[in-house]
């Protein structure tokens, strides 16, 4: 077997390929769940019944009235579950609830001949409720000291003696919101028995076997009864990890009684009341720097908004711990994690998975400190940059350390930032009400699930007599490119143009006990997976070849569909022939494939460990032009440079880099959730529930200019052809946008103001972080502490 990153001669990876599907997405051609139903004859529709309370105890449950709509085949309640009542991997979600925990809460699921059916059986059904007081806000929830789970601490030296012993320390606090999913497709479960009562679903989910594994559970079946497909998703983005299960179960469960297929998807209301999404934090904190501007010290808490059950909270928050310091080296740092509990849906995995909420804890940190110690606030981060031989605070070396500094020095001299700064201060000296500000921010994400035993993949690869090669992995495709990568891979160890490589859909009964499509790790664990298939395959086949060419199996050579020896290119055979005389031979023509991510170990409890195989760097600049009068910006344009290692498709990962900073951007300026806090009737109602009042980000948000270039000469060993992931870290490269904000409106104050911005930073935080600014410039004219031609 060859080493994992080694790339033989004419690789597939590498190469530029369009998405496989790309063209189906764009015309509509490709099939998603839901479409499957129409398929199928005799489906049955599930609505929801959703309470109109954030806190509320049922009294009573009457599904009669519901039996008397037309088309209305039957009510899901507790009472039909012939398994556990439980749609989570901790015990706390009841699939059918007796107590209300949000609102909107799915109470019970009726079904119909017809989606209108549904609906209208579905407002017959009587419920009446007990409400009870309900937590809505994390300053609630913390005033009220209601927290579940963990209280994990990651620390490093002694926080309180470098805080105290540091000439310059500062303290503050920071909120910041949560972000919608918004995927293109909600969610989608589509059900049947078959004549042996095995349950076939195909659903929309990044976590396959999580779905199977909670469905069997439901329905008091062994896993091997339940088979879970998934064709593709219309994105995931961590929405689809842990929440498509209950949704899942509910189908499967209608199934089972009725004898008929069941179809469930959730409208755009449904999905944006019913799901989890980005927890949104709170942070205290305390910082101390010394005279030359580095950190010294940092003391912090850091508090989830978990909504009203555990989910994936305690991953993410350990994930934020993990990654509080960002690019940046803190000698001595004490932060401790917990989790709220609220009444608001249960917060759930997302781009990034808390990996982000930790990073904008310390880039808020030295926006905001940069100021006050004089000192540009670029400058500030390039002084704090990990170096080689440091290590993260909970004990793991930060190789390629020097990575980062190189990429920070590309990228100014790509974005010609030295120039471009001195532009823009002579454009704000002649724009009084109109300010332009540039940022540059740095990003160290690092790779691997924090649950070391979720570092596993495997995958079935078919070579058939003809040489055409069939694969099947573990990894979903939610638009990412994931399945067009793993064809590259197989193409390349096989030796063999990407032509002749298909890929079968991920289905449970064809690859087992697989990990989510999560944690940026889908091309990492798959495609060591798909690699290690080929190469048993092609080990095979060259010893049939060896045998034809009378020469050595090492020396047998596979390259663009063509079977030759070294040294020699007159006698060759096609990968078809090679095939074909192998069935004659009696060798085995697939085989299983596995992969484990090696040198990995993390000890929850003590927070210590390495947890990462890697980290994946890069940095981004970015340029704003806001208007003082309504706080809204243009982003002017954006620079990236980023480091995938040896990417496995570059046009893929270009677009994934594109794509998230955006997502990132519309977390960090745009969208914004609002529950209403009120004490009327509908407290803790998502006032946000569609794309009417919920901000997405769109052409008009993107850069006007928008540079990205892949970091060069980075291959990472120990990982597939060398390549790195690409899937969240470029999420948090937006932090560019939001402290190029931060600048653009202190730019409106005196010089060493330090500016406070709320995140996300709307038109309207932005305008009231430019109206304190212009308010400390006229105090601080008002003391002759600045002359007036200094506007």
């Amino acid at each position: 077997m060859t080493s994992l990153a080694d790339r033989p001669e004419n690789p597939v990876v590498g190469r530029a390929v369009a998405h496989d599907h790309g063209a189906d997405h764009a015309t509509g051609a490709a099939l998603y769940t839901d479409d499957l139903v129409h398929r199928s004859r005799n489906v049955l529709h599930a609505w929801p019944v959703q309470a109109p309370h954030a806190h509320a105890r049922i009294t009573s449950l009457d599904t009669a009235p519901a039996l008397l709509v037309p088309g209305v085949a039957r009510v899901l309640t507790a009472e039909d579950v012939p398994g556990v009542n439980d749609a989570g991997i901790k015990e706390d979600e009841p699939l059918f609830p007796s107590e209300v925990m949000f609102h909107g809460h799915a109470v019970c699921w009726v079904l119909g001949e017809s989606l209108e059916a549904a609906r209208l059986g579905a407002a017959a059904v009587q419920v009446e409720y007990e409400p009870l007081a309900a937590i809505i806000t994390l300053r609630e929830a913390i005033a009220a000291e209601s927290f579940q789970g963990g209280q994990p601490t990651v620390s490093r030296g002694d926080a309180a003696a470098g805080l105290a012993d540091a000439p310059h320390r500062f303290s503050g606090e920071f909120e910041f919101g949560g972000q919608e999913h918004f995927y293109l497709e909600t969610h989608a479960s589509f059900a049947h028995v078959d004549e042996g009562g095995q349950v076939f679903l195909q659903c929309s989910t990044q976590h396959p076997t999580e779905t199977q594994e909670i469905v069997a559970q439901v329905l008091g079946l062994d896993d091997h009864d339940v088979t879970v497909q998934c064709l593709r998703m219309g994105g995931g983005f961590g929405g689809k990890e842990m929440q498509p299960h209950g949704f899942a179960a509910v189908a499967a469960l209608g199934a089972t009684l009725t004898g008929r297929p069941v179809r469930l998807r959730l409208t755009r209301n449904q999905d944006i009341t019913m799901t989890g999404k980005r927890h949104p934090y709170h942070a205290q904190w305390d910082v101390a720097f010394d005279d030359d501007g580095r950190l010294r010290a940092l003391r912090a808490t850091v508090t989830s908004d978990g909504g009203w059950s555990l989910d994936l909270s305690e991953p993410v928050m350990q994930r934020t711990l993990c990654h509080i310091e960002n690019a940046y080296f803190v000698p001595d740092i004490e932060v401790h994690g917990r989790i709220a509990r609220t009444h608001k849906t249960s917060q759930t995995a997302f781009r990034g998975f808390g990996g982000p909420q930790g990073m904008l804890v310390v880039e808020d940190i030295m926006g905001r400190c940069a100021p006050l110690l004089g000192i540009d606030p670029t400058e500030l981060r390039a002084r704090n940059l990990y170096t080689p031989g440091q290590s993260t605070p909970y004990g793991q070396p930060v190789r390629h350390a020097e990575r980062l500094s190189a990429i920070w020095n590309e990228l100014h001299q790509r974005a010609d930032v030295i120039r471009r700064k001195q532009e823009i201060e002579r454009f704000n000296a002649g724009h009084p009400d109109t300010h332009r500000a540039l940022a540059v921010t740095p990003v160290k994400f690092g790779i691997s699930f924090n649950l070391t035993a979720f570092n596993q993949a495997g995958a079935l690869v078919h070579v058939y007599r003809d040489g055409s090669v069939l694969i099947n992995h573990g990894g979903t495709e939610m638009g990412q490119g994931l399945h067009t990568k793993m064809r590259q891979v197989a193409a390349t160890a096989l030796g063999v143009p990407l032509e002749a490589v298909r890929l079968a859909p991920t289905r449970t009964d064809k690859v087992p006990n697989t990990s989510a499509t999560a944690a940026s790790s889908g091309a990492d664990l798959n495609g060591g997976a798909v690699k290690n298939a080929c190469e048993q395959i092609r080990q095979r086949l060259a010893e049939v070849a060896a045998r034809e060419f009378d020469i050595h199996p090492d020396d047998v050579r596979f390259v663009a569909g063509r079977v030759t020896g070294i040294g020699f290119h007159d006698r060759e055979l096609s990968f078809g022939e090679l095939a074909h005389k192998a069935y004659f031979q009696r060798i085995s023509l697939w085989a299983a494939g596995y992969y484990r991510t090696e040198g990995l170990h993390w000890d929850a409890q003590r927070m210590q460990g390495e947890p990462f195989k890697y980290f994946s760097y890069g940095a981004s600049v970015s340029e704003v032009e806001v208007d003082a009068f309504t706080g809204s910006h243009r982003l002017l344009r954006t620079d990236i440079v980023h480091d995938v290692g040896d990417s496995l498709s570059p046009l893929l990962d270009v677009g994934q880099i594109e794509g998230g900073f955006v997502q990132g951007a519309g977390w960090l300026t745009l969208e914004e959730l609002r529950w209403d806090t009120s004490d009327g009737p509908s407290r803790g109602r998502l006032s946000t529930q569609a794309a009417s009042t919920y901000k997405l980000p769109s052409f008009s948000e993107m850069p006007e200019e928008f540079n990205v270039h892949l970091f060069e000469r980075a291959t990472e060993s120990g990982v597939v052809y060398g390549s790195k992931a690409v899937g969240e870290p470029p999420l948090m490269l937006a932090f560019s946008v939001r402290e190029a904000l931060r600048e653009a409106a202190a730019s409106f104050g005196p010089e060493g103001h330090s500016t406070q911005l709320a995140s996300p930073a709307t038109p309207e935080a932005v305008f009231w972080a430019v109206q304190d600014a212009r308010k400390a410039l006229a105090a601080a004219r008002s003391a002759g502490a600045v002359a007036p031609a200094a506007v």
